[in-house]
């Protein structure tokens, strides 16, 4: 035998991603081991504007909401231990002031709408298929808020509810930004509070859904992260002591695999020498008063000017901060 491993083959995709062309990230927790590695090889990505989001109908209404700029109001949020909360976003939207909570809620939104109106890609991530519906006006939450669980029923979304959720959604976000593309995605991310069973038939129902909607629109794509951490890489030493979230060596050959599929190959140099500046500029010497370390730092301002000055896209200025910084 040549191979031991069953190594999924991707297609070849039609639209390619280029460093000109920004990249909307959603979706559950996944979605921001993604944009990180975006992040960390400077393309412009913005990620989550109503925080994790796990479940389709949420990532839905979200998409709703930031494409027909439907503000929330204070009769939207609720009080729950001291904090303000939207059913609709994360807890990091929570605080204590009702005006403060409306206030990030709203930016955040404001932001997104702005982004999406004008970049070319949407990346969604779905984690699951279950949701929380609350009993009082069966309203589907995207958090719980650690509201007490006799509050709310949990159920399972069926394919065609994820379809026509996610259908909507992706045809309102055309309206706004006709030219946006789409990349659909299942997290790894195993669900075990879900049983085994039940997480492998919210994952399945999710996959199969992105098969429909990929027939559907001839602009979205469906890259098979979930395929790639469960039937490529196979094994319990890729996921973190947890045995539910892919660790940092699964991260690196999913997001490697995503890029040869739909990172335009002529920037690959440019992403490689930009990750190692970024890298670089991350060290933390023991000795940062050493001549031999302030070398360091002047080759590597001048690496950055000399990228800056060719590719006009790239900013840098985090990383000159940290490296200045270095040598207090």
């Amino acid at each position: 035998m040549d191979s031991f491993r069953t190594e999924i083959n991707l297609p070849e995709f039609s639209s390619k991603i280029s460093y000109q062309e920004g990249i909307f990230c959603i979706g559950s927790c996944f979605a921001s081991h993604m944009a990180q590695k975006l992040a960390d090889h400077q393309f412009n990505s913005l990620l989550n504007p109503f925080g994790i989001l796990y479940n389709p109908f949420s990532i839905s209404v979200a998409l709703k909401r930031l494409s027909e700029n439907n503000y929330y109001e204070a009769e939207d949020l609720f009080f729950h231990e001291g904090l303000w909360h939207s059913f609709d976003h994360h807890g990091i939207f929570s605080h204590p002031e009702q005006k403060i909570t409306l206030k990030k809620i709203n930016h955040s939104m404001e932001e997104a709408r702005l982004f999406v109106k004008k970049e070319k890609w949407c990346i969604i991530t779905l984690g699951t298929s279950y949701v929380f519906q609350k009993k009082d006006d069966q309203r589907i939450v995207a958090n719980c808020h650690k509201l007490p669980g006799n509050q709310f029923n949990r159920t399972r979304m069926s394919l065609d509810d994820i379809v026509r959720a996610l259908t909507t959604a992706i045809k309102v976000l055309k309206n706004l930004n006709p030219g946006i593309k789409f990349i659909l995605t299942v997290s790894p991310v195993r669900h075990i509070r879900d049983g085994l069973i039940e997480n492998q038939r919210s994952k399945a129902t999710l996959i199969m859904a992105s098969e429909k909607l990929e027939r559907e629109f001839a602009d979205l794509y469906y890259f098979p992260s979930y395929e790639l951490m469960i039937d490529d890489l196979r094994g319990y030493r890729f996921y973190e002591a947890d045995m539910i979230h892919p660790n940092q060596q699964a991260i690196d050959y999913i997001w490697q695999k995503f890029v040869t599929a739909f990172v335009e190959e002529n920037d690959w140099p440019l992403m490689a020498e930009v990750n190692k500046l970024i890298l670089s500029s991350r060290h933390r010497p023991l000795h940062p008063g050493r001549q031999v370390h302030q070398k360091f730092v002047e080759a590597q301002l001048n690496k950055i000017n000399l990228l800056e000055a060719q590719h006009e896209f790239l900013d840098f200025s985090k990383e000159k901060q940290q490296l200045l910084k270095s040598l207090e």
